[in-house]
């Protein structure tokens, strides 16, 4: 017998279940439930990350990615500290190299400002030295709010309120059909469950989700691998903190960095490769159904088209270990090929249009009795509470009293 629910999320990463915490928060009577397909929360984006905090200086001012960073770095903490959340606020170096970066260094410099970052400033090779001793450059950003912690301890926090407050996180449970009857249908793989309002978390498949509410969308995601190696004990000897690059403003990644972690070691990476399958976080991990829908996109084809290049530089040091190394040494000269061993993978959910246009910015449709939020992209793990609490307040204007 189906079960009846005033909201359904779909998605247990940390976007889906901030979103079910929040609206517990404004209406603790609400018949909640959040469904995924897997035995675990964070299983995907949420738990694949670098476990940063990000400070929002990077985004564009006035944007959604800007505002939700800025207000939900503020809620997080106090967030962490309450539920016994493991961060860490160490700051960061964004690193030019070469007198060419230097505007776009200032450009961010001047990004962050207008997002009211306080603290940051432009500093001289020998102050970066000081502060990261092994660190090449010609000047470099010092951001002193920029932090490590651990998403999936967030996670399985919001998930521990959320079932306190009487709601359900229904595990290894696909969605496969949704039909609109009096309330929504949604047919999952062992249970059928009925719903005032559905709200779309699906990550790497929210396309896919969105398309069985509002099959006219038009919008595909692209899975992008970020395959990173992690620094022997000696390695991480030459990185004290955060290391970034100055990012090409024309790709829409942030390049090749140095992060610690917060239960201890040093990652570097990720590049950026197209991945043959949405949960493909190997080389070899090809879902062909998914690899024919992504070269079969218009989209992706005129996308391949403007950036063939750096494509081909990615794929390159994916599989050249000498070609990474050699990336990473523009910011580190110290670091050698024995100082790195194979680390982990993560795949981003990247939103394309038909015409091949990237949206760098949060994407939520409505349509009636749904809420599709299509792109969720970084800083959506610290921006969390600021997201859940906009799709939340989105959510319950649908539902009403």
């Amino acid at each position: 017998m189906a079960k009846t629910y005033d909201v359904l999320v779909v998605g247990a990463g940390i976007v889906g279940l901030a979103t079910a915490y929040r609206l517990l928060e404004k209406r603790p009577s609400l018949k909640l439930a959040v469904v995924d397909k897997e035995n675990r929360v964070a299983a995907h984006q949420s738990g694949h990350n670098s476990g940063v905090i990000h400070s929002g200086i990077y985004y564009r001012p006035g944007s959604l990615r800007a505002r939700y960073c800025i207000s939900g770095y503020k809620a997080l903490l106090p967030f962490c500290d309450e539920q016994g959340v493991p961060y860490e606020i160490c700051g960061k170096l964004i690193v030019a190299t070469r007198e060419a970066e230097l505007p776009r260094l200032e450009a961010i410099l001047q990004h962050g400002r207008a997002n009211g970052l306080a603290g940051i400033r432009r500093i001289g090779p020998e102050e970066a030295r000081a502060i990261e001793p092994n660190v090449r450059t010609v000047a470099a950003l010092r951001v002193p709010q920029t932090g490590i912690m651990d998403y999936v301890a967030l996670a399985e926090a919001y998930r521990r309120l959320i079932e306190s407050r009487g709601a359900q996180v229904l595990l290894g449970s696909a969605v496969r059909e949704v039909r609109r009857n009096h309330r929504l249908e949604v047919i999952a793989e062992d249970r059928t469950i009925r719903t005032r309002l559905l709200i779309n978390c699906a990550g790497l498949y929210a396309d896919e989700i969105a398309r069985l509410t509002l099959p006219g969308h038009g919008w595909q995601i692209l899975p992008f691998r970020g395959e990173y190696y992690s620094l022997t004990p000696e390695g991480c000897k030459l990185v004290k903190h955060l290391i970034y690059p100055v990012p090409d403003p024309d790709f829409p990644f942030l390049g090749e960095h140095f992060t610690r972690l917060i239960h201890g070691g040093v990652e570097a990476g990720p590049n950026a490769v197209l991945a043959f399958a949405r949960e493909g976080y190997h080389r070899t991990i090809v879902n062909w159904r998914e690899l024919a829908g992504t070269l079969t996109y218009p989209g992706f084809r005129r996308l391949a088209v403007r950036h063939w290049r750096q494509g081909l530089m990615e794929q390159y040091r994916s599989w050249s270990k000498p070609a990474f190394v050699r990336q990473l040494q523009k910011l580190v000269p110290a670091v050698r090929s024995e100082h790195l061993q194979p680390g982990g993978a993560g795949v981003r959910a990247v939103l394309c249009s038909r015409k091949g246009e990237l949206s760098d910015d949060f994407v939520i449709e409505e349509g009636p009795a749904v809420v599709n939020v299509l792109n969720a992209p970084s800083p959506a793990a610290t921006a969390s509470l600021a997201v859940g609490q906009h799709i939340a307040d989105r959510a319950l204007t649908q539902i009403g009293d």
